[in-house]
Formats: C-alpha cells, sequence, structure tokens
C-alpha cells in the first residue's frame, strides 16, 4: 500500500493536520488563551445541552466517556464549536500505566487541542502528571502565562497521592505560571494562584442526593 493510499484513512489522524511540536516527543504546541467565566459541563452531556451560551466543556470523566473523540474528531468538532470553552480531553496518566502509554495519552491530549485551536476553538490546556518521572514530559506543549485546567479527584485519599499530586502541582505553577488556574475537585491549602473551583460530578451528585431526601 502507497503512503497516498494509507492517507486516505484515518492513521492517527496524521493525515489530518500537522502542528508545531516540542520534547523528545514532538507534542503539539498550544497557545495561551485568557480565561474567561463559564458554566462547565461534563463532555458526557455536550450534545444534549440546548442553550450552550455561557458553556463549556469538560473532560475529567472516566476515559471511556470521551475516548472516541479521537478517532472521529471531525464528527465533534461542529458540535464543540458550539461551546464558549473547550478543555483538552482528560486522557489519563495513572502511574501504573507502561510510561509509552502515558505519552500516547500526553500526545492525544495534544494533538486533539491543536487540532480545536487551529479551528478557531477557545481551548484550554488540562495539566496533568503521575509520577515525578512524568515531569520530563508532562508539561511539553503547555502554554506559558494563560489559564489552565487541574483535577485533584482522586489524589488526596492517601499520604503519597496527596504529596506527589502537591509536587506536580507546584512543578506546573513553576514552570507555566498560569494565570488562573480552573480547579476540579478539592483543592488542599498549599496550592497557591488564581484558583477557580468548579465542583466534581461526585459533589454534584452528593448534593443531589441529599436535595431529594
Amino acid at each position: 500500500m502507497s503512503w497516498k493510499e494509507k492517507q486516505k484513512r484515518n492513521y492517527e489522524n496524521i493525515n489530518k493536520g500537522s502542528f508545531s511540536v516540542t520534547g523528545e516527543y514532538d507534542i503539539p504546541i498550544l497557545e495561551p488563551v485568557e480565561y474567561k467565566y463559564c458554566d462547565w459541563i461534563g463532555f458526557n452531556y455536550a450534545s444534549s445541552v440546548k442553550d450552550r451560551r455561557g458553556k463549556g466543556i469538560h473532560f475529567f470523566l472516566e476515559d471511556y466517556q470521551f475516548t472516541r473523540l479521537w478517532g472521529n474528531i471531525d464528527y465533534y468538532e461542529p458540535m464543540l464549536s458550539s461551546y464558549d470553552s473547550i478543555m483538552t480531553p482528560d486522557f489519563s496518566l495513572y502511574t501504573d500505566f507502561p510510561i509509552a502509554l502515558q505519552i500516547y495519552n500526553h500526545y492525544r491530549k495534544h494533538w486533539i487541542g491543536a487540532y480545536l485551536q487551529q479551528k478557531g476553538l477557545h481551548v484550554i490546556p488540562t495539566i496533568c502528571w503521575s509520577d515525578r518521572e512524568s515531569s520530563r514530559w508532562c508539561f511539553d506543549g503547555e502554554p506559558t502565562q494563560g489559564v489552565v485546567a487541574v483535577s485533584s479527584v482522586g489524589t488526596q485519599n492517601s499520604k503519597k497521592r496527596r504529596e506527589m499530586f502537591l509536587e506536580g502541582y507546584i512543578e506546573m505553577m513553576d514552570r507555566l505560571q498560569p494565570t488562573h488556574v480552573i480547579f476540579c475537585g478539592a483543592v488542599p491549602e498549599e496550592c497557591r494562584g488564581d484558583i477557580v473551583r468548579i465542583k466534581a460530578f461526585s459533589e454534584r451528585f452528593h448534593e443531589a442526593e441529599i436535595s431529594q431526601w
């Protein structure tokens, strides 16, 4: 099969666009954007929302809820463009994942973000890290002096996980110097910066249960 024939297929999206890259693993570079207020909605509800003005899409969900975005970005782009802001997909970087899979997930996150920015969408980078070693590449392609998003969900239930989260957060602040941090989940008191907190789904679900008592 020739390369031209392969290009007709969806070969890890490389036929759909190329971007400026950085780092050892050619991670697509994202441009910094300014913070603007949004009501944040999970990607799993994005298609059902009618009035999308003043709303943004986040991906602080289980990966199965949005992994289809990688293979069908052209299908979802028109829907995503109807929202005010889009966070980059929060593909998981679990510490027990093979490093190759972690880097692949970081690459996919950035490729989607760069692709949507090229289409004119207001894209906010979701910053992720796993262990200390991941700092060699997990900030590659991230913009400086713009708004970023992070999640502490699942990181505060043990001393070790909490310490790893705080190490990564401090590293992020030093390297990226963000203007605002959109924060999903509990905010540890050690976290600094201009923090804008959004509630995790588990909190909203708990509040909904209480309201029904």
